[in-house]
């Protein structure tokens, strides 16, 4: 095991919220069993705030602003919303849910002023009763700096001067940063590429990453096991130092103007059950019917419960519909990344397809109803809270990008999305 106290580790996790999120919790294991490592992270600019709350952030050195006024709002937050390790008995799938059910139902549908001052002492930080040695800055927990890569706008435009420049600086900006390790959780070209712009001898990669060829870009190549991604993450992230980690629960920042924003939408002290509903997805083949998520809101205002629609970019249409299914007495709400966090962070319940707002949910350790088509649940569900995913026999894995719902996502009913959103409510164990 690597027992130098400066170790400086590069992560790359590009791609889109839920791919971020996957490798979250590998990352924060590595931070937990690591406290003095420097942990860097090469992330997509649209992705930033899932990794730091602090816009003054972002390439590595940078000197972090307001520093001082987080510390006395959000670092007091953070001791409530900063989540507790799993047992380690609950690292598996399906199983892992079904265990850690019991664990946490009682906190599920808590609000955060809830969790008690005692769970959470001011020094030294402690996690799951475990005292640790360094207490996580609650505006970035996980990582020391950011590097932006734009990788999808590069694709736009791959040859034009703005490209060629930030590709260069990146690669100056990397090479300067001495790492020891890079860990690239993307398993593509392009994430490999990037890794190796760093110049470091080890750079580390799944023994089957997502794109095979990325793997001869490797110096080492390890072989994962797991059937979800987190979980093989999970055993990438164990590579690094010989470690053997578990799963734990990922820690996301806590920004305190979100928070602020926030208590206008869903006070704290409002006695009432909130449910956020997800229309978007990815591509159309995943997209459950609107008309059926508009019929699930109107069935939960019936049942007195506070519904909300996630208005993503590009999907404002999609959650006004939902509101006029609903009789106006849902809510569409628009918010950036920091305010979903924090949106999410309150909500009793989520009910969504395979998107990234789920997979937040997931993260936040709120249960969640997953609505599934063309994607593995078994890989790509959800993971680490209380969940029950829906998905027909008739679906099978397809990544074709499609505009029209897959015909097994149509089977699934609003009474059956209903039934799963009230059986979690009343905290049963998912399936």
């Amino acid at each position: 095991m690597h027992t130098q106290s400066k170790f400086r580790l590069l992560v790359v996790r590009l791609g889109a919220m839920g791919d971020i999120l996957h490798a979250l919790p590998a990352v924060t294991a590595l931070r937990q069993a690591h406290p003095g490592w420097v942990i860097d992270w090469v992330v997509e600019p649209r992705w930033r705030a899932l990794l730091s709350a602090d816009p003054g952030v972002h390439e590595p050195g940078a000197r972090p602003k307001a520093q001082e006024n987080l510390a006395s709002g959000a670092e007091q937050a953070a001791e409530k919303l900063l989540p507790t390790q799993v047992p380690e008995s609950f690292v598996t799938g399906h199983d892992f849910s079904r265990a850690a059910s019991a664990a946490t139902s009682s906190r599920a549908l808590a609000p955060a002023e809830c969790f008690s001052e005692s769970e959470y002492p001011n020094r030294p930080f402690s996690v799951a009763g475990k005292a640790l040695a360094f207490r996580p800055n609650p505006a970035r927990p996980v990582v020391d700096g950011l590097y932006p890569a734009a990788t999808r706008e590069w694709r736009n435009s791959p040859l034009s001067r703005k490209t060629l420049h930030e590709i260069k600086e990146l690669r100056r900006a990397l090479k300067s940063g001495d790492y020891d390790a890079v860990i690239d959780f993307q398993g593509a070209v392009r994430s490999a590429v990037i890794g190796r712009m760093a110049g470091c001898q080890r750079l580390i990669g799944e023994a089957e990453p997502r794109e095979r060829v990325a793997r001869w870009l490797y110096t080492e190549r390890v072989q994962t096991h797991g059937a979800h991604v987190i979980e093989q993450d999970v055993e990438l992230a164990s590579a690094v130092a010989g470690d053997d980690l578990k799963h734990v629960s990922p820690w996301l920042p806590v920004d305190p103007a979100a928070e602020a924003w926030v208590d206008g939408v869903l006070p704290r002290d409002a006695n009432e059950v909130a449910v956020l509903i997800n229309p978007g997805a990815g591509w159309g083949a995943k997209r459950w019917p609107v008309e059926r998520y508009a019929t699930v809101a109107q069935g939960l205002v019936d049942r007195g419960m506070r519904v909300l629609v996630n208005a993503g970019p590009g999907e404002e249409m999609l959650a006004g519909t939902i509101v006029r299914g609903a009789g106006g007495a849902a809510t569409a709400v628009a918010c950036n990344v920091e305010q979903l966090i924090a949106l999410t962070r309150r909500v009793a319940l989520a009910i969504a397809g395979d998107t990234g707002p789920l997979h937040l949910a997931c993260a936040l350790h709120r249960p969640v109803v997953g609505i599934y088509g063309p994607t593995d649940p078994s890989r790509n569900g959800p993971f680490g809270t209380r969940f029950k995913v829906l998905r027909s026999p008739e679906s099978r894995r397809d990544h074709t990008r499609n505009a029209a719902p897959e015909a097994g996502l149509l089977t699934i009913s609003p009474e059956v999305v209903l039934r799963a959103a009230d059986e979690l409510l009343a905290g049963e164990d998912a399936e």
